[in-house]
């Protein structure tokens, strides 16, 4: 069901809470909203929730009460392999790309899965692939070939190849060097200042913090 009260949000937390054991909490009545546009940075120390905050707005495990909201939408009314192909993108800390496909076909299988009508994939994937700054010959590469920065890259091209309005990133610097760092956040900063996405990244990097347009904390129990 839609829920009118959060239109124009990206992505509600709504009184959210949840435990391992039905015993010790996470988090409880947790709230906060994401808008579009913006980059969000949710830090917090280790064992305060934040890869399991990531999950559950990735739909990847459920709320134990509150709910979740993705555009609008309660995510437990959302099948959630559409919500991963469909509305949000994921970027995983160790890529999860498929070894043995290169970068464009790692790209091109993505948009495969998601079934929506997107054009010329091979040419779009291409394209993808060179926004976030891969050339032509490292885009035919085998990923294991590539840097462990490019092969961020291609992760964040395939998480964007359908379209979804909101990225999620699960640590998406913390193997990479403070050169590559900054690199990879000017690619974040691009598709929500340009392209109008919401980009929510975990983190415990102060430079990705740093260039994040809003800082969330979780606050371990």
């Amino acid at each position: 069901m839609k829920n009118t009260e959060n239109d124009g949000k990206a992505l509600v937390i709504d009184r959210a809470a949840y435990s391992y054991d039905n015993k010790k909490y996470v988090f409880e009545g947790l709230s906060y909203s994401f808008e579009k546009g913006l980059v969000y940075a949710v830090t917090g120390r280790s064992g305060s929730g934040k890869t399991t905050l990531l999950s559950l707005m990735a739909g990847l495990d459920r709320v134990r009460s509150g709910r979740i909201l993705v555009e609008g939408t309660d995510i437990s009314e959302l099948d959630d392999y559409k919500l991963r192909s469909s509305k949000v993108g994921v970027v995983f800390q160790s890529y999860n790309l498929l070894p043995k496909f290169t970068a464009l076909e790692n790209v091109v299988l993505s948009m495969d899965i998601s079934g929506k009508g997107l054009g010329d994939k091979k040419t779009r994937a291409a394209e993808l692939l060179k926004k976030v700054g891969l050339n032509e010959e490292e885009m035919g590469r085998r990923v294991l070939k590539l840097s462990g920065g490019q092969q961020q890259r291609v992760a964040i091209a395939r998480a964007i190849s359908f379209d979804p309005g909101i990225i999620l990133a699960d640590e998406p610097t913390g193997s990479l060097d403070p050169e590559t760092v900054g690199e990879i956040m000017e690619i974040f900063k691009g598709l929500a200042h340009e392209d109008g996405k919401c980009v929510i990244i975990v983190t415990h990097s102060n430079e990705v913090t740093a260039a994040a347009d809003r800082v969330f904390r979780l606050e371990k129990r």
